[in-house]
């Protein structure tokens, strides 16, 4: 098995998050999300594709190839179980659990991954409620509603944040949001597009469509 450095492992993960299914990525949009510049992600592309990790051909854009795609996602399967480690078993809060995952990651002795999964009892979802691959890269994907989209008094589920950064989870803590809440939304208002939702037993709150378009649900119906 090849090990690979941070840097390398940062453009791979970066690359899957951003090619979707079956699309490619630009240069451009690589650098922009590693906030480095073109020409050092073209350096790093020749690195990648001479270990056949992608596919990649100057200005046609690149994908991972399929050796790649499984390293992405063994690296996003560390990430995810460290997460859910910090959180359940350190407590630490789920606006601090990326930050320390984003370098607890690049540890990639297998045999700790499979005994921390182990340990934690095999999760299938993160404390944002992304879905953890399981050793053999398997990822499910979960019915999910974004929160704009649901029906007014239904009943739902949080299932998964979009957003991820501290502020953003930080709003959500503060307003008692978090993966399992339940909630409801009791009314949109056209001027806005914000809207006033239940959670829970608490009083009625209005969140901004902002903050909405980042909150997904799950529910029956």
């Amino acid at each position: 098995m090849l090990n690979y450095s941070t840097s390398e492992e940062n453009y791979i993960k970066a690359i899957y998050r951003l090619q979707g299914s079956d699309g490619t990525v630009s240069t451009n949009a690589l650098a922009n999300a590693l906030r480095t510049k073109p020409a050092s992600v073209t350096d790093m592309m020749k690195k990648l594709k001479a270990k056949k990790l992608l596919h990649y051909q100057p200005y046609q854009g690149f994908r991972l190839s399929q050796e790649g795609s499984r390293v992405a996602l063994g690296i996003i399967r560390r990430h995810r179980l460290w997460e859910f480690f910090l959180a359940e078993k350190l407590l630490f809060s789920w606006d601090e659990v990326h930050e320390v995952a984003e370098e607890l990651e690049h540890v990639s002795n297998k045999k700790l991954i499979d005994k921390l999964d182990e340990f934690l009892g095999f999760p299938r979802v993160d404390p944002h409620g992304d879905p953890i691959p399981d050793a053999n890269g398997k990822i499910e994907v979960y019915k999910r509603t974004c929160l704009t989209e649901l029906p007014l008094q239904q009943a739902a589920i949080v299932s998964n944040v979009k957003d991820q950064s501290s502020p953003i989870l930080e709003l959500l803590e503060h307003m008692k949001i978090r993966i399992g809440t339940k909630l409801e939304v009791k009314k949109r208002f056209e001027f806005d597009e914000s809207m006033e939702i239940k959670i829970g037993r608490l009083p009625a709150v209005l969140i901004s469509k902002q903050l909405a378009e980042n909150i997904f649900v799950k529910y029956e119906g």
